[in-house]
C-alpha cells in the first residue's frame, strides 16, 4: 500500500526564498500556480509571448517570462505544457539554465519514463501529480479543501527532492486530501491506462456502443441519450461517494440484479484480454508501443487523431445531446 503524506508532513519553509516558474498556464498550470502563489510561494509563469494565455496570467498577478527567462531565474522548473510539446521546450528553452541544485517537475511521467527527456544528472526531477483536473484543483482548494495528489522522485541531486516534492504538493492543497507516494513508471503507466481502457476510452465507446444498440433497434434517440449517457453521472458519482457498493446498494435491486447478470457479458474475458494488450503497448519493458506511435503522430501534425475527434464530434450521440442539454437550464453550458 503506498503511504500517504498530509500537511502535518509537508514542509514549506523548504521552498521559502526559492522561486518556483511553472511553465503553460493551461488546466493544471493556472490551477498549480495560484493554489501554491496563495500558499505564499514565490511563483512566476513562463510563457511564449505570443501565446494567449499571457494576459491571463498577468490579470491573476503573476510575473509572466519567457520559458528561457524563467528557467534561468528559477530554482523549481514545473513543466506544465501538453506532453506532446514538452521535449522540444526542454531542449529550446529549460536545459541550458538547469544549473546545479535546481529542480525540474513533472505532473505526468511521460516525458521522463519514456526518455524524450533526459535531464542532468546534478538536479531533482520530481513529480506533482493533482488526481482531478485543474478547474476542480483551484475550486477545491478555494473551498478550503484539496485534491488529493501522486508524488515521485526520479533522481535527488540534492538530497532534498523528496522534501520538495510533498511540499510542493501541500501548496497546491493536496495536503489537505492526501498524498500519495508512487513512481514515474508507474503512474505513467497506469494514467495511460485508466484513461484508455476506463475512463475515457472505455467508458466514451461504453456509451456509444449502448447509444447505437437502442436506436437500431427503433427506440428514441432521446430516450437512447438518457439511459445510455445522461444518467451515467448519477451513477459515477455513488462510484465516487462510496464505490461499487454504495452504487448498487443505491439502485433498484433490478437495476442490482442486472448490474450482476449481464455486466460481465458485455465486459467479460475477451475485453479483459484487450485491456492486457493496452497494457502492454504502453509498458516501456514492451517498447513502449503506444508512447512511439503517440509521438509518430505529433511530429507528422496530428493527422489521424484529427480525423479519430471529426468523426467522434459527429456521432449522432452528440447532435441528440446537444439539443437535449439545450433544454436543461440547470446545466451551466
Amino acid at each position: 500500500m503506498a503511504k500517504v503524506y498530509y500537511d502535518d508532513d509537508a514542509d514549506l519553509t523548504i521552498l521559502t526564498g526559492k522561486t518556483i516558474a511553472v511553465i503553460g498556464y493551461g488546466s493544471q498550470g493556472h490551477a498549480q500556480a495560484q493554489n501554491m502563489k496563495d500558499s505564499g510561494l514565490d511563483v512566476i509563469i513562463g510563457l511564449q509571448p505570443s501565446s494567449k494565455s499571457v494576459p491571463i496570467a498577468q490579470e491573476d498577478g503573476f510575473t509572466v517570462l519567457s520559458p528561457k527567462e524563467a528557467a534561468q531565474k528559477a530554482n523549481i522548473i514545473q513543466i506544465l505544457a501538453p506532453d506532446t510539446v514538452q521535449a522540444k521546450i526542454y531542449e529550446d528553452e529549460l536545459k541550458p539554465h538547469l544549473m546545479s541544485g535546481k529542480a525540474l517537475v513533472f505532473s505526468h511521467g511521460f516525458n521522463i519514463h519514456y526518455e524524450s527527456i533526459v535531464p542532468p544528472k546534478e538536479i531533482d526531477v520530481y513529480m506533482v501529480a493533482p488526481k482531478g483536473p485543474g478547474h476542480l484543483v483551484r475550486r477545491v482548494y478555494r473551498e478550503g479543501g484539496g485534491v488529493p495528489s501522486l508524488i515521485a522522485v526520479y533522481q535527488d541531486a540534492t538530497g532534498e527532492a523528496h522534501k520538495r516534492a510533498l511540499a510542493h504538493a501541500s501548496a497546491v492543497g493536496s495536503g489537505r486530501a492526501g498524498i500519495l507516494e508512487t513512481s514515474f513508471k508507474d503512474e505513467t503507466e497506469t494514467d495511460l491506462f485508466g484513461e484508455q481502457a476506463v475512463l475515457c476510452g472505455g467508458l466514451s465507446n461504453l456509451i456509444q456502443k449502448g447509444f447505437e444498440t437502442l436506436i437500431e433497434a427503433g427506440y428514441d434517440p432521446d430516450i437512447a441519450y438518457f439511459e445510455c449517457l445522461h444518467e451515467v453521472k448519477l451513477i459515477t458519482d455513488l462510484i465516487y461517494e462510496g464505490g461499487l457498493a454504495r452504487m448498487r446498494y443505491s439502485v433498484s435491486d433490478t437495476a442490482e440484479y442486472g448490474d450482476y447478470s449481464s455486466g460481465p457479458k458485455v465486459i467479460g474475458s475477451d475485453v479483459k484480454k484487450n485491456m492486457q494488450n493496452i497494457l502492454k503497448n504502453i509498458q516501456k519493458k514492451e517498447g513502449g508501443i503506444f508512447a512511439k506511435e503517440w509521438i509518430a503522430e505529433s511530429n507528422k501534425g496530428f493527422p489521424n487523431f484529427k480525423e479519430m475527434r471529426q468523426k467522434n464530434n459527429n456521432h449522432p450521440i452528440e447532435k441528440v445531446g446537444q439539443k437535449l442539454r439545450g433544454m436543461m437550464k440547470f446545466l451551466n453550458t
